[in-house]
């Protein structure tokens, strides 16, 4: 039975009739019936697959491919990976979402086996996908069985869990009582997983598999980012699990990083989201009208930038059709190797082409354009002269903190180096009066985050600033009768008498009788 004033009714219930209105297929698993024709066609409750679905969908994708590629790449995607730690895991499946999967398939026209790859997600229509909601899902692990809230597949695989607090419990109690216990007994449901939900109504959270509490953040903003604030299930739920935003996310918005604590799965927030599309859409303008003024993404320091560099590049590279190079230029070598290191970091350059595609010169910078690299490194010093090193019109500078008083020539010695190419500005601080020039290579804002935006979402740290002023305190009160006679017992004339007398009336014995006080 449900109480009027139960969890099922106050967040359950709206949540599983939004889902419907976003278009996913939703279907309540509280009394499932196992086997074939059952529910969800699970065979038994230890299944987190619902292995006819994913079949369907592989064979809908891949027409062309026989049975035994489609039973293949099921298996693939389904097989035991409880021996890999379970960040490992869901890169593996990861990849063989974005990628695909390679399959060998017999050759009809020369005879013998060719590879091909075979599709397992419909990035480019999103309602070709099959997207189904299941609620009260039973999943039983080695030690343990676990009923989370809501489970969200795609194409047959578990791709959203969500679970819910009724209004009064924190949303965090979802995280710290259930998410966390699920991730350790029952792995395999996360194995596919894209991300996590917690909510009791009115406060929402998503997160990556591998966050912990303080980076799971909250959306607020659904399209653009001038709307209204709101923190609501309904804002979350529109803004991270409407079909397209979904895949947008998945696809375009996630990234695994290594580092010495372990691998580390970072999932976009909704200023980084929000931004990164406007980015492209105003370099995608910019084209269309023939200019390079791609914009100014302004997101304040602290809240991501870099990675927002990432997932910019990243996304050009994969949905728009060019032979992209992208010249990141900073105006320090310590933030030149800081970005760099981002990059290798989340795969997007491996160590090696990091390390060869950093230009140590004007002349290296010119021999590195004209070379096929996806990614070159420098330093805007490196433009000393208004020359021009490439002509290519594939070419896109994504520039840091843009808008310094040093970048005023160089900016525009870059523009004549590379005269067709995009210029995107990335800064942590907002263009003040004097700086119109960056105006003139850039363009207008294409994102503003700002600071204040970035404290109340949690992103950045607030500053605090605390006005003191130090006392002074006497700490030698016969100082002056002490300096006397000093003066008395030096073999002084009369004329450098007067100055040192002088001179202790001036300082008042401040330089050598007085301490600071904190």
């Amino acid at each position: 039975m449900s109480y009027a004033y139960s969890e099922d009714q106050l967040v359950e219930q709206p949540a599983i009739a939004l889902f419907a209105t976003l278009g996913w297929q939703t279907v309540s698993a509280q009394e499932e019936i196992f086997g074939e024709g059952g529910t969800l066609g699970r065979e038994t409750k230890g299944e987190v697959v619902l292995a006819e679905r994913l079949k369907a969908a592989l064979s809908k994708f891949n027409p062309i491919l026989p049975p035994e590629a489609i039973s293949n790449a099921v298996d693939e995607l389904t097989r035991d990976r409880s021996a890999m730690s379970l960040e490992a895991a869901n890169r593996e499946v990861y990849r063989l979402l974005k990628e695909g999967i390679t399959v060998s398939v017999p050759d009809r026209e020369h005879g013998g086996q060719k590879t091909e790859r075979l599709r397992v997600v419909d990035w480019e229509q999103p309602e070709n996908n099959n997207f189904v909601l299941v609620s009260q899902l039973t999943v039983t692990g080695p030690l343990y069985t676990c009923r989370p809230d809501l489970v969200g597949f795609v194409n047959g695989l578990p791709w959203v869990v969500i679970e819910l607090k009724k209004p009064g419990v924190p949303a965090r109690a979802a995280f710290d009582e259930n998410l966390t216990h699920y991730k350790q007994q029952i792995p395999a449901l996360f194995w596919s997983n894209a991300l996590l939900i917690a909510c009791n109504g009115t406060e929402s959270r998503v997160g990556s598999l591998t966050a912990d509490w303080g980076r799971w953040v909250e959306w607020k903003r659904i399209e653009c980012e001038d709307e209204p604030r709101r923190v609501s299930l309904e804002v979350m739920l529109r803004g991270t699990c409407e079909p397209t935003r979904l895949l947008d996310l998945v696809e375009n918005f996630t990234l695994f990083s290594e580092h010495k604590s372990g691998l580390v799965k970072t999932l976009a927030q909704n200023h980084q989201f929000l931004g990164v599309n406007n980015a492209i859409a105003s370099m995608l303008e910019a084209r269309k009208l023939g200019h390079g003024r791609g914009g100014v993404f302004w997101q304040t320091q602290g809240s991501g930038k870099s990675f927002s560099m990432v997932f910019f590049a990243q996304k050009v590279l994969r949905k728009l059709a060019g032979n992209w190079t992208f010249v990141v230029v900073t105006d320090r070598v310590e933030l030149d190797e800081q970005i760099a290191k981002n990059f290798k970091t989340t795969g997007a350059v491996s160590e090696a082409e990091g390390d060869q595609c950093h230009a140590a010169s004007g002349a290296h910078l010119r021999e590195l354009l004209l070379g096929n690299h996806r990614y070159v490194f420098t330093l805007v010093h490196k433009f000393q002269t208004p020359e021009l090193l490439c002509d290519r019109s594939d070419v896109i500078v994504l520039t840091d903190e843009a808008h310094r008083s040093q970048y005023d020539t160089l900016a525009l010695n870059m523009r004549a180096a590379l005269p067709r190419a995009m210029f995107l500005a990335f800064t942590g601080t907002p263009l003040i009066a004097g700086e119109e020039r960056t105006k003139e290579v850039f363009g207008d804002y294409v994102s503003i985050y700002d600071f204040q935006q970035s404290i109340e979402d949690g992103a950045t740290v607030p500053l605090f600033y605390e006005n003191r002023t130090p006392e002074l305190q006497l700490v030698n009160p016969d100082l002056n009768e002490d300096i006397y006679r000093l003066i008395e017992d030096t073999d002084l004339d009369a004329d450098q008498d007067v100055a040192a007398n002088l001179k202790l009336v001036a300082t008042g014995g401040h330089e050598t009788g007085f301490s600071w006080v904190s």
